[in-house]
């Protein structure tokens, strides 16, 4: 039998809740085993039934879903969060990102990339919207938090370099493999590969890394 990955949905607005759900459903790799509509619930329901991902929002009564994924973090480190929430400012992703969440996805994102972003979440990895990969070059080049790493890393190959600047560009695993025309197999090994060399495991960190190597390019606003 087929594994299925186990989801817990945790947002205050029902509809979204029973929307996602029906969503996810439609995925036979996919399992939703609960749903939450505050941080205390969600902290409580997840000790219960023990999902692998936790797709989690910011906003929410009571223990708010920043503290929310905090608590989880410590207690049951095993389980992936990944964040879908409207707020694309700075300030949030990077300290959902210090929170331990292994996702930060956009509410305005397409289906096809929230299951692009619990597959990789489910394999290990770190996941950001191309928008919130965007924010987090801008925030490094104008000097933003933890923008200097002391990473003590091995050499990547020419080939890892191309695969981490698509990456740091915010480009998902399937489009990197359509560009080089390679496997998306092949490219989650490079990654994985370059995780190791570099022991970076978060995708803020491998865009830092990229920056600092002079590997992707910033595009300054020409505007006054």
């Amino acid at each position: 039998m087929t594994r299925r990955i186990k989801i817990m949905i945790a947002d205050d607005h029902t509809i979204v809740r029973q929307g996602m759900r029906k969503l996810l459903e439609t995925y036979p790799e996919l399992q939703v085993i609960g749903e939450s509509q505050d941080g205390d619930e969600t902290v409580e329901l997840a000790k219960q039934l023990l999902p692998e991902i936790i797709i989690m929002d910011i906003s929410m009564p009571g223990l708010n879903g920043l503290e929310a994924t905090r608590q989880l973090k410590k207690r049951l480190p095993q389980i992936k969060i990944l964040i879908l929430t409207m707020h694309a400012e700075k300030e949030y992703i990077f300290k959902i990102l210090q929170s331990g969440a292994s996702g930060y996805l956009l509410k305005g994102s397409a289906i096809e990339e929230l299951i692009t972003a619990i597959h990789a979440v489910d394999r290990g990895e770190s996941y950001l919207s191309p928008p919130i990969s965007k924010s987090i070059i801008e925030e490094y080049v104008g000097g933003g938090p933890n923008t200097r790493s002391t990473t003590q890393s091995q050499p990547l190959t020419t080939r890892e370099r191309e695969v981490l600047q698509l990456i740091a560009e915010g480009h998902t695993s399937k489009s990197i493999a359509t560009y080089l025309s390679l496997s998306s197999k092949t490219i989650e090994t490079h990654r994985s590969h370059i995780m190791q060399k570099l022991n970076i495991h978060n995708a803020a960190g491998l865009i830092r890394y990229a920056i600092q190597k002079g590997w992707v390019e910033v595009a300054h606003s020409q505007e006054s």
